[in-house]
């Protein structure tokens, strides 16, 4: 009988909200918004909405003739020879946009260099710019030791790093790292988003039944545990049916549209892209261990939401009359779900770092931060470390989460405080 109760509560939870017109409308948008979002930013990455910008050079010293070439939308021309003071008055009247003075230099001791502009360039053109000044200066430096323009140009080398990743998962592929980055980046992100938003869901829920008194009916008829935990997996319920559908729609437009993508960018050293790479998206997705993933992200998904579910429901049981109190009592529930956000990027950058494989491990972060790691390959003992931490304590805060609920769900007129909800937890039956 109290299992059908709950499977009644569960299914009212879950039926109620599949069947808004909200739910199909975000379950639908949501890929084009995401679609809309990637085909962005491969517009972005292969130069859409740059600016072109003529600056005009003016090399007092002499050494950078011929070294200083267009690219990523910036258009050079060599005005040596004329008057300086006059130019770095007259460059906007005569059409450029910048003025790129080089004063004489002493090539072990480069300096002085000077951009003159109405405004400041942004760090691309800037990172361009100097990444040009600064390859003419080893150039020069180089031809200074005697080695001629031939031989210059066979010492430059453009490689690619194959990682076989022994005891990841990893394929052997150049773009493995690229892959792993995207992949960390888009579950890591998913993950905190879902835990928050779902997380509200069932705060909000909650309160809401317990100001209209809706609660007050259910709770004559089930325990206030068997709601608290109905509600959590109804809605746990409704975030695995948009992800299934999620899923279902990604690989349909994968198999749809993958061939005629674009390949991926390379990532030159100062960071903008550069040529095509030859390898297409479905093959550089297919370098990462893509069961794993998705057997470990619905893992952490219902592990992080459970973990944080149940303490927003019992925060949502404690609100009274004013949904505003629930502002300050939420604090101490999200900020660790923040800071896991952030350490998350630190993850990616540093997959295997102290900090990063303790937030992995750490039962409040592991949601977020192990989804990141997960595709730059994790051993297999600190999965299952972290595992099992994130059982014990989901089963943890769902016992402490009980008790507050319980007391919280039918008290009226009282304001709550962090203390008071503490007293709820650890007090004796």
């Amino acid at each position: 009988m109290t299992m059908r109760k709950t499977w009644l509560i569960i299914s009212r939870e879950y039926l109620s909200r599949v069947k808004k017109k909200s739910f199909i409308i975000l379950t639908l948008l949501i890929p084009f918004l995401i679609a809309a979002m990637l085909a962005l930013e491969i517009f972005l990455a292969m130069g859409g909405n740059k600016k072109t910008q003529h600056i005009a050079v003016v090399d007092e010293s002499g050494l950078f003739s011929g070294q200083i070439h267009n690219g990523q939308e910036l258009y050079f021309t060599d005005l040596t020879g004329s008057d300086t003071l006059d130019i770095v008055h007259r460059y906007g009247a005569l059409g450029y946009d910048g003025l790129l003075y080089i004063p004489v230099i002493e090539l072990a001791n480069p300096a002085g260099f000077i951009y003159y502009a109405p405004q400041q360039l942004g760090m691309g053109p800037y990172q361009y710019i100097t990444g040009q000044l600064d390859k003419a200066i080893e150039n020069r430096r180089m031809m200074a030791l005697g080695v001629n323009a031939a031989q210059l140009k066979r010492l430059h080398s453009d490689v690619d790093l194959i990682q076989p990743g022994a005891g990841t998962g990893l394929r052997s592929h150049p773009h493995a790292t690229a892959a792993a980055t995207a992949a960390g980046y888009v579950l890591g992100l998913m993950t905190y988003l879902i835990l928050l938003f779902y997380g509200m869901q069932v705060m909000r829920g909650v309160a809401e039944e317990k100001v209209n008194r809706i609660a007050e009916v259910l709770v004559s008829s089930v325990k206030p545990f068997q709601l608290m935990i109905g509600k959590v997996v109804g809605i746990a319920a409704v975030g695995l049916t948009q992800f299934g559908i999620w899923i279902i729609l990604g690989g349909l437009a994968l198999v749809t549209l993958g061939p005629s993508v674009p390949g991926a960018m390379h990532v030159g050293a100062q960071g903008y892209p550069g040529s095509a790479a030859p390898a297409g998206i479905a093959a550089i997705i297919g370098t990462l261990p893509l069961a794993k993933l998705l057997g470990c992200f619905l893992f952490y998904f219902l592990g992080g939401y459970l973990l944080y579910a149940a303490l927003f429901a019992a925060v949502g049981s404690a609100v009274d009359q004013d949904m505003t109190e629930s502002q300050a009592l939420t604090v101490p529930i999200t900020l660790p779900l923040v800071i896991s956000f952030f350490i998350m990027f630190n993850t990616i950058q540093q997959p295997s770092s102290p900090l990063s494989v303790f937030a992995s491990l750490f039962p409040l972060s592991s949601p977020l931060v192990m989804v990141a790691r997960i595709p730059f390959g994790v051993p297999v003992w600190q999965l299952l470390v972290s595992m099992v931490l994130l059982i014990g304590a989901v089963v943890f805060m769902i016992w402490i989460a009980g008790r507050i609920y319980r007391t919280g769900i039918l008290l009226y007129g009282k304001k709550i405080t962090l203390k008071e909800l503490a007293r709820w937890a650890w007090r004796k039956n």
